[in-house]
């Protein structure tokens, strides 16, 4: 067991205090650890590990058992990880264990590390971003991490499943902005780490390796010429922020299906972008968790709070056409004004809609096997639906679609008008790239799909009847490939 971020150590006679029983600590186990016995074996999958540790004090480490009461929906859906879902925590005894059998659960060089760091020795480099461990081909990977060809899988494979915690944290060092917003080392990784394990590494699709890619494919459009040169500091930490959060604790079905199962989440948000809504107030809970800003005034905080939910909830694909409207009249009219910052604001929006969608404009190695995360996801929700006798959403019928038809609609309807207008937007060499990567990805499906590529045909010489049924249909998915 690897340790992700350095944790402090509790005194071991005094008593737990009261605030240490509402926190968990980032590092899991089963209960059937050696540290605590061979439990019941019934037991073993409603039973979890953690180390918690209060930063207030400094000299002990709680190790706790939790047993998670999880809310189920009328069909049985269960949510799998912590964030915002309202688990019942019941704690079992908490056991205080010596730093010797604690340093077993810690990889020797980091417990060398930690050791360094609890005597007070300075940290040869306080912005070190990567352990050892990953120093040689992860790190060549991010001096790279501006290109569009970037491989997240690989990163993923390099890091150890940890590539939403290494490319935020270097991207964030990157622009400078650790440094100039005085963020603490420490409660920046925390929060990272728990945003990476907020998300759930069971769906194919939407999981943490899917914001990792996202927060790289806004890195690219941040550097773009005209965003570059407009963009402020505070829009910067904004933009990647709701890039890496942006599908936080995402359960892996689409809002029609939270809605028609009765889930308290639509029932919460009165049935309306439910889960970004969801996501956005997950990265809240996490910010106010961690203390992230805790330095900045209470104003600034809140002011971050409020513009983060603006660029997440812009992420529900089902008001796609309400903001690409919008960003055409603006093209059209030529009144975009980036020194204005409720333009810069709106160009960010569109700039993570387009980060958040992106996979049909990737290279082909990379965009496939996208495809086929997303799909399955669509496909698994499928099979709960017809399992529950409820009604099957569009796209996620394995019988009635496959991978070729579900992404050529995709694409057509949803990606190529969206990347059309960012291209109008900004014209560079990226934007052309990503095109043709689009034109090519599309005539590859096309040739798995015959029939798929006559009905494109005919769509293309009667535009108007053959665009509204079909991008109502995909769009009706809700937030799912989003």
């Amino acid at each position: 067991m690897e340790l992700c971020y350095q944790l402090p150590v509790l005194p071991l006679d005094r008593p737990v205090p009261k605030h240490v029983l509402s926190r968990r600590g980032a590092i899991s186990f089963s209960s059937s650890s050696s540290l605590f016995g061979a439990p019941d074996p019934r037991q073993l999958s409603q039973r979890r590990g953690a180390i918690s540790y209060d930063s207030s004090d400094q000299t002990a480490l709680y190790i706790r058992m939790l047993g998670d009461v999880r809310v189920r929906s009328q069909v049985g859906f269960e949510p799998e990880r912590r964030g915002s879902h309202p688990y019942l925590g019941m704690f079992s005894p908490i056991f205080i264990v010596s730093l010797s059998v604690v340093r077993r659960l810690f990889s020797f060089q980091r417990h060398l590390l930690s050791s360094r760091l609890l005597r007070g020795a300075p940290h040869l480099n306080p912005l070190h971003i990567l352990d050892e461990d990953y120093c040689g081909q992860a790190k060549c990977m991010l001096e790279k991490v501006g290109s569009w060809n970037f491989d997240i899988f690989l990163f993923d494979r390099l890091t150890n499943g940890n590539s939403l915690v290494f490319l935020t944290f270097n991207l964030l060092n990157q622009y400078g902005l650790i440094e100039l917003f005085q963020l603490d080392m420490v409660k920046l990784r925390r929060f990272l780490v728990l945003v990476q394990e907020d998300y759930h590494n069971q769906n194919p699709y939407h999981n943490a390796v899917h914001a990792a890619d996202v927060t790289q494919a806004m890195h690219c459009y941040l550097r773009e010429p005209k965003l570059a040169q407009s963009l402020t500091s505070f829009d910067i930490l904004l933009g990647l922020l709701a890039a890496a959060t942006h599908d936080l604790d995402h359960p892996g079905v689409n809002q029609p299906f939270l809605i028609k199962t009765n889930h308290y989440l639509a029932a919460l948000y009165r049935n309306t972008s439910v889960l970004e809504n969801h996501h956005w107030r997950s990265a809240v809970g996490l910010l106010r968790e961690t203390e992230l800003f805790s330095n900045l005034p209470a104003e600034d905080s809140l002011s971050i709070e409020r513009q983060l939910g603006s660029l997440i909830l812009a992420t529900d694909i089902s008001r796609q056409n309400e903001y690409l409207s919008r960003f055409r009249t603006h093209l059209d009219e030529n009144d975009l004004c980036l020194g204005n910052a409720s333009h810069r604001h709106f160009v960010l929006q569109m700039a993570l809609k387009c980060a958040d969608i992106c996979n049909p404009c990737r290279p082909w190695e990379l965009s496939k096997q996208w495809s086929e995360k997303v799909t399955e996801e669509f496909f698994h929700q499928g099979d709960i639906e017809k399992k529950h006798k409820l009604e099957i959403s569009p796209l996620c019928d394995s019988e009635a679609n496959t991978i070729a038809s579900v992404q050529i609609g995709f694409m057509t309807y949803v990606v190529e008008p969206l990347f059309a207008e960012w291209a109008r937007f900004s014209d560079t060499r990226l934007s052309q790239t990503m095109l043709g990567h689009l034109g090519l990805n599309k005539a590859s499906w096309s040739a798995m799909e015959p029939e798929a590529s006559g009905s494109s045909e005919e769509g293309e010489s009667e535009p108007g009847r053959a665009t509204e049924e079909p991008s109502s249909r995909v769009l009706s998915q809700g937030s799912q490939e989003s």
